[in-house]
């Protein structure tokens, strides 16, 4: 068995990789992978850790275990560490110059996995762009667009941008629609229908409870804005659709005019007409 253990598969440059070797490695990775799996199960069975953080905590502590795994499988292979250390520090040196922008998004990926600002499933709003945040890698993240597409963004991105993080505390959050009407409306009346079909339009929370506000006296309307909450924020512009088609209708029952801007034209006629001679 021992002579089993020893033999030598190949040998190149003076280094020979016995059976010996293979086991071991084969044994650190079923190790490993059985380790991931009890700590991936353990997590998120944990009731004490919120969903949207358990993917980062498992993903530091994945990381964490893949970088000690490395350094078991050079000793395991026979590399001496010291002399490998030095050969990487010097070529860090060198590269990190022309690859600062990449360290940057991978020091950026542990900062974002860390501190948990942005989880996964969270809907952000980058620049404009609003999206589902899919996978938070250690140099990139994955955002899912309203339209259904696919973004990936530099972690330094996030991390040197301002950005909206619409569920960062809250699994709700108040949206508004904007309306005018006609100058001889009833307010009261409008201001309860506005109310009204935000009661009554699915995907909206009751509590907290809609509310309306009289804004001010625009050009041609009166202007109002319609408060709500909701849970799916993500796909909320369906839900404000749906509402301004319930408040059309509403309306136009109500004999509720909503007018379009209006404009006077004023034509300047030239009162010296030319006599003729």
């Amino acid at each position: 068995m021992e002579d089993i253990f020893n033999y030598t598969i190949f040998t190149i440059s003076g280094y020979s990789l016995r059976v010996a070797v293979l086991i071991k490695l084969a044994s650190l990775l079923v190790v490993t992978l059985l380790l991931l799996s009890l700590i991936k199960n353990i997590l998120y069975k944990s009731i004490k850790i919120e969903s949207s953080r358990k993917y980062s905590v498992y993903q530091l502590i994945k990381y964490l275990i893949v970088v000690i795994n490395l350094l078991f499988v050079l000793r395991i292979i026979g590399l001496d560490l010291t002399v490998l250390m030095a050969s990487l520090a010097a070529l860090l040196v060198g590269l990190g110059f022309g690859l600062q922008n990449l360290f940057s998004d991978y020091m950026s990926g542990i900062i974002i996995l860390f501190d948990s600002s942005i989880k996964v499933n969270d809907i952000i709003d980058v620049n404009g762009t609003v999206g589902q945040v899919i996978k938070i890698g250690l140099r990139t993240t994955t955002v899912k667009t309203r339209s259904d597409q696919y973004i990936i963004l530099p972690n330094t991105k996030l991390t040197s941008t301002e950005l909206i993080n619409w569920t960062h505390q809250a699994g709700s959050t108040r949206f508004e629609i904007n309306i005018g009407v006609d100058y001889s409306s009833d307010i009261h009346l409008v201001m309860k229908l506005l109310k009204k079909a935000a009661i009554d339009q699915d995907g909206v929370l009751n509590s907290p409870e809609p509310f309306v506000r009289f804004n001010k006296y625009g050009d041609s309307a009166l202007l109002f804005s319609l408060y709500f909450w909701a849970d799916e924020v993500f796909r909320v512009e369906n839900i404000k659709s749906q509402l301004r088609i319930r408040l059309f209708d509403l309306f136009k029952a109500n004999e509720i005019n909503i007018p379009f801007p209006q404009r006077v034209l004023h034509i300047k006629h030239n009162d010296k007409e030319k006599l003729p001679e």
